[in-house]
């Protein structure tokens, strides 16, 4: 009878003993969280890649093979572009957000810098092989010959924030949905607008060598709508409960 008493509460005490484990281990990492003051530091972009990815980032050389053509018809493909979406029929001049514009630059940018024999650019594969828009880079370019990979990232602003402190830059690592699957130069092109929103007008670009970036952590704890709205966590509503 006591043996099987035993084994009967045997899995409501391992289960107890895995709960309060598990709150343990929370209340553990909260506290370490918090104590690394994650949100006041800062980290090289390219020790964060390296970390999460297992790909070094490699800085940008103009005398390196490959380089400078990347360069050169990265530069060409922008001004085209802008020349491109300025215009008064462009479909970018009637959208309401200007994130929404970012795929028209990225669609140009892929059609002109593949022109040149000496270079291929795509949307880049994630670790399941699949080409995926979302997530950090948007483009990857390789210089055939030399076999050099460049990741490119546009990125649109407006040209008075243009010194704002306010996060614009994320890159989420993700492990299943990696994207970064290669020793590469990574590079962003910021492009300006005038702010004017329904007649968007682009300015300038500027393309940044992020070997030596610095980014910062900004740790939160988050949840979606489905989530918060969950029935269990209603007290009271207007509405029938889904």
């Amino acid at each position: 009878m006591t043996k099987f008493l035993l084994l009967a509460t045997l899995p409501f005490f391992i289960s107890s003993g895995i709960q309060a484990q598990e709150k343990s281990d929370d209340n553990v990492l909260v506290k370490r969280l918090l104590d690394e003051d994650l949100g006041a530091r800062s980290f090289l972009f390219s020790q964060v890649v390296e970390s999460s990815s297992g790909k070094k980032i490699l800085p940008f050389n103009n005398e390196a093979p490959g380089h400078a053509i990347v360069l050169a018809q990265i530069k060409a493909s922008i001004e085209k572009a802008i020349v491109e979406l300025n215009k008064p029929d462009s479909p970018i001049k009637k959208l309401r957000r200007i994130n929404e514009a970012s795929r028209y630059f990225e669609d140009l940018l892929l059609i002109e810098i593949e022109k040149h024999p000496e270079l291929t650019c795509t949307i880049p594969p994630n670790k399941q092989g699949k080409a995926q828009r979302s997530g950090y880079p948007d483009m990857r370019i390789e210089h055939t010959a030399s076999k050099t990979v460049f990741y490119l990232d546009p990125k649109l602003f407006e040209e008075k924030s243009r010194t704002s402190s306010l996060r614009t830059f994320y890159y989420e690592p993700k492990t299943r949905t990696m994207k970064i699957l290669d020793d590469a130069v990574h590079l962003l092109l910021g492009i300006s607008h005038d702010g004017v929103s329904g007649d968007w007008s682009f300015i300038s670009w500027e393309l940044v060598d992020l070997s030596k970036f610095k980014v910062r952590l900004k740790a939160e704890f988050q949840a979606s709508n489905k989530d918060l709205y969950h029935k269990a966590n209603i007290i009271e509503s207007s509405a029938p409960t889904p």
